[in-house]
C-alpha cells in the first residue's frame, strides 16, 4: 500500500515547516539537519506482507495499484486499536490494527509483517498503518488506543523523542494526524488491546509460515 504521506518529499515538506529551534526541542538528541537527512533516506513502510483478520495468507505489498474506496459513511468519528510485536527486540516483527466506527462496528482489520525491527518501531508502524487506514476510509475524528505508554506520551507531547530511529516515524505519524479534523490518543492495558495484539502476531506468523513453505 502506498499513500502520499509515505513519500519522503512529503515528510521533508512537513519537517521544513518546523523551525530548527522547534526540531531541537522535539528531538534534543539530534540536529535539525540529521532529522531531515533521516527523512530523505526514508522510503515509507518496509515492504510488508498483509493478511486479513481471518488468517488468509499474506499477499505482497505492490506499492501501487487501486486502493479501496473510502467509505463515506465513516466520515464522522472512528476508533482505532493498534499494536506492534517484535520477537527478539529487535527481531521478526508485525503490526495489527482494528478500525471501528463510532458505534463499535468493525470497518477494517489488518495483520502486517514488518520484517526485522524493535518493538518500539513496530508500535509506531502499527500506529502509522492504522492512521493511513483511517484516512483512507474517510474518518475525520479518531480516538486512538495503544498499549505502548511510550508512544502515547510521545505523540501527546508529554515525552520528547530522543531515539533517532523513532524520530522520522514520529514526524510521519504527526503528519497523518494533521489530516484529521480531531483526534485523541489513549493508553490502555494490553488486555484491552488483545485483538490488535493477536493481529500483530498473525502478521509475523503468516510470514514465517510462508518461509517454512519455501516462499
Amino acid at each position: 500500500m502506498h499513500d502520499e504521506t509515505t513519500d519522503p518529499a512529503i515528510l521533508l515538506t512537513l519537517a521544513a515547516r518546523l523551525s530548527d529551534d522547534v526540531l531541537r526541542d522535539l528531538f534534543p538528541s539530534a540536529t535539525p539537519q540529521s532529522i531531515r537527512d533521516a527523512l530523505r533516506a526514508m522510503s515509507g513502510h518496509p515492504k510488508a506482507g498483509r493478511q486479513t483478520s481471518t488468517g488468509a495468507p499474506p499477499f505482497p505489498d505492490t506499492g501501487g495499484g487501486p486502493k479501496p474506496s473510502p467509505l463515506k459513511d465513516h466520515a464522522g468519528s472512528c476508533i482505532l486499536f493498534a499494536d506492534g510485536a517484535s520477537r527478539g527486540n529487535p527481531g521478526q516483527a508485525g503490526a495489527g490494527l482494528v478500525l471501528l466506527d463510532k458505534n463499535g462496528r468493525e470497518i477494517a482489520a489488518e495483520a502486517i509483517y514488518l520484517g526485522r525491527c524493535t518493538n518500539n518501531v513496530a508500535e509506531y508502524q502499527a500506529l502509522i498503518a492504522g492512521l493511513e487506514t483511517a484516512v483512507r476510509f474517510g474518518c475525520r475524528a479518531l480516538r486512538i488506543h495503544l498499549d505502548s505508554e511510550l508512544i502515547v506520551r510521545q505523540i501527546s507531547g508529554r515525552y520528547k523523542v530522543r531515539n533517532a530511529q523513532l524520530q522520522p516515524l514520529f514526524i510521519k505519524a504527526k503528519g497523518l494526524l494533521n489530516r484529521l479534523d480531531d483526534w485523541s490518543i489513549h493508553h490502555i492495558p494490553r488486555s484491552e488491546n488483545a485483538r490488535a495484539d493477536k493481529l500483530a502476531n498473525m502478521g509475523i506468523d503468516g510470514r514465517q509460515q510462508q518461509i517454512g513453505a519455501g516462499a
